[in-house]
């Protein structure tokens, strides 16, 4: 299984890219990629993630200091990207 993006607008200028699978350090510069692309993204839905690594947390945490909202993030991820933050 592997991390799908999907851009979805949801104003006239706004996007949330829904992620779904997984996130290993093999996609984060696909995700990077894709958040950079897109300069109007607000917000990563992580509500279809199953698995993540630490590089996949690395960037969350880089996504979320730099003002995007993690969207439906489950608790063990978003404990875990809280820790990285703290940590940085």
């Amino acid at each position: 299984m592997t991390c799908r993006i999907d851009r979805r607008v949801i104003e006239e200028d706004l996007v949330i890219l829904h992620l779904s699978g997984q996130i290993t350090e093999q996609d984060t510069d696909t995700l990077r990629a894709s958040v950079e692309q897109n300069s109007n993204v607000v917000a990563l839905d992580l509500g279809d993630i199953l698995i993540v690594d630490r590089e996949a947390i690395k960037l969350l945490a880089l996504c979320q200091s730099n003002g995007l909202e993690l969207r439906n993030c489950p608790a063990y991820i978003r404990e875990w990207v809280t820790r990285e933050r703290k940590s940085e």
